[in-house]
């Protein structure tokens, strides 16, 4: 690492690496909270309702830990750093709960439902607070990896790499395991098998990011002058209602991950592709790789708009690009005909690798690769782009008032960005109930009558609603590409400044907009 003029750049192996964290992480979002409503319902034979509700019980639960635990990372400074700590723990406690709720939990007789349900309910809650712990670091370690405008949109980019070595690989297996024989429609043997392979991956991707972040988690890098500042909970409030620009990004950070965690529910994609279009296995894992052969080309477009323009301009660009698209994908989903072959998707039959397979694709599923994949690529780009943008967040704090506390700033993020989207499963649980459907669809459910308004609400009308509210949020945020470079001159000057003798207060006061000159 190389400071020039104040700027704290990374390495390379540095910007690469950490991001996996967020990979590990994701893992887990895959394997409990995509698949957490199913296990309880199916496996252990607890009430759809109570255990989809529980999944957004403990998402808020995950939420309210999140300033506390941020807090304590704030006061933390020992020989393994700040942030490691975190890392380390977090991901130990993840894999022994999650070993003892969907291996160890299904040994409970039926006859002992209330103990089925105890342990459901006490051994999620201790895996949201190992998944606190680290997923905390994702967005509270981004100010001491990089200042550099240039450097952090790429965050968006390995994150991708990660995502993929990660939730993209627990996606990819999970369909695949569901449709053999031993451990067909998600039962108790596939859970038994998929946990030890997330656990696997989660490790490995924890491994790196520690790798990424150890030359970094060092005091020399924390804030003005490495003093750990001492912040009471009363005074998140203020923080919240000063700091505007986190208050945009909360709203915009909720948006995109609702949009996510909706479209892309394992219920909503069954309902989709299974009950409308009849042809589940031949059509998710195709749209999802189309999805994310169409989101590499946009991850190189939010990295060039956000080094060029910053990236505010890049969020909104592409969130748009997604919107219009989508009108698209609500478009053909309006014209769906049960049972009609011209308007509904096939991409192919038989087997894949098999005798029989013949591709079969019509204008109706050309129509939805194009709109689908465009929309996708570009909302996906997007999707963890506020991580990120939380360092421009926690600089403008700095440059405020002096503090250097990512981890409040982090995980109060965090906090909203959870509460959001905590509420994926019970929206979708709710909805089915309007239609008189009280069982999470699997691959054996058929369509049930209103099903595809179902499915048009939530896989297309809530994610453009939560878009909309994106770019409003954005249209007033400040931190453009212009006022970051403003801030990370001043906060180097007053740092500088400081070091060399002058009181904070004094660097405060004196080092300001005007007597810095930063090159455009």
């Amino acid at each position: 690492m190389k400071e020039n003029n104040g700027m704290n750049r990374a390495k390379f192996y540095q910007l690469a690496l950490f991001p996996m964290n967020n990979g590990a992480t994701n893992v887990y979002f895959v394997l409990i909270l995509s698949y957490i409503a199913t296990f309880g319902n199916k496996v252990l034979g607890l009430a759809m309702v109570f255990a989809s509700f529980m999944v957004t019980g403990m998402r808020v639960f995950d939420a309210i830990t999140d300033p506390i635990i941020g807090a304590i990372m704030d006061k933390t400074d020992g020989k393994f750093g700040k942030f490691r700590p975190f890392m380390v723990i977090g991901n130990a406690i993840m894999a022994v709960s999650v070993i003892c709720l969907y291996v160890l939990t299904p040994l409970v007789p039926d006859t002992m439902m209330w103990l089925r349900y105890t342990l459901f309910i006490v051994l999620y809650a201790v895996w949201v607070i190992g998944y606190t712990f680290q997923t905390s670091v994702t967005r509270s370690a981004q100010p001491v990896l990089t200042n550099d405008p240039k450097q952090r949109p790429l965050f968006t980019v390995f994150n991708t790499i990660g995502s993929l070595a990660g939730m993209g690989v627990m996606q990819f297996i999970g369909p695949i395991l569901a449709g053999d024989g031993f451990m067909g429609d998600y039962n108790a043997s596939w859970f038994a098998i998929m946990t030890p392979i997330g656990i696997i991956m989660s490790v490995l991707l924890t491994v790196l990011a520690i790798i990424g972040i150890w030359e970094k988690d060092q005091t020399k890098y924390f804030g003005l002058g490495g003093k750990q500042e001492k912040v009471k909970l009363s005074d998140y409030v203020q923080i919240v209602k000063t700091n505007k620009p986190l208050q945009r990004l909360m709203v915009a950070g909720g948006g995109c991950k609702l949009a996510l965690a909706i479209a892309t529910n394992t219920t909503v994609l069954i309902m989709l592709y299974h009950c409308m279009m009849g042809n589940y296995d031949n059509l998710y894992l195709p749209m999802m790789v189309l999805g994310y052969a169409f989101s590499a080309p946009f991850f190189l477009l939010t990295v060039r708009t956000s080094q060029k323009h910053g990236q505010k301009r890049s969020l909104m660009t592409y969130v748009a690009v997604a919107l219009i698209c989508y009108v698209g994908v609500l478009v053909l989903l309006l014209l769906w005909k049960f049972g009609d072959p011209l308007w509904n998707l096939s991409v192919y039959e038989g087997k894949l690798f098999g005798e029989g397979f013949r591709i079969n694709i019509n204008l109706y599923t050309i129509l939805f690769i194009v709109f689908f994949g465009i929309g996708y690529g570009a909302y996906y780009s997007t999707a963890d782009m506020p991580i990120p943008m939380v360092a421009d967040c926690a600089d403008y704090e700095t440059y405020r008032s002096g503090k250097f506390i990512p981890g409040i700033m982090g995980t109060l993020f965090s906090l909203v960005d959870k509460l959001v989207s905590s509420l994926a499963a019970t929206v979708v649980s709710v909805a089915l109930l309007f239609i008189g459907v009280h069982d999470l669809p699997t691959k054996t459910t058929a369509y049930a009558e209103n099903m595809n308004w179902v499915v048009i609400a939530l896989f297309c009308l809530v994610p453009m609603a939560a878009w909309v509210a994106t770019l409003l949020a954005m249209r007033g945020y400040e931190l453009d590409g212009k006022r970051v470079k403003t801030i990370q001159a001043v906060n180097a000057a007053r740092k500088e400044a400081i070091a060399s003798g002058m009181s904070q207060q004094e660097a405060m006061e004196k080092i300001t907009d005007e007597t810095v000159r930063t090159e455009n």
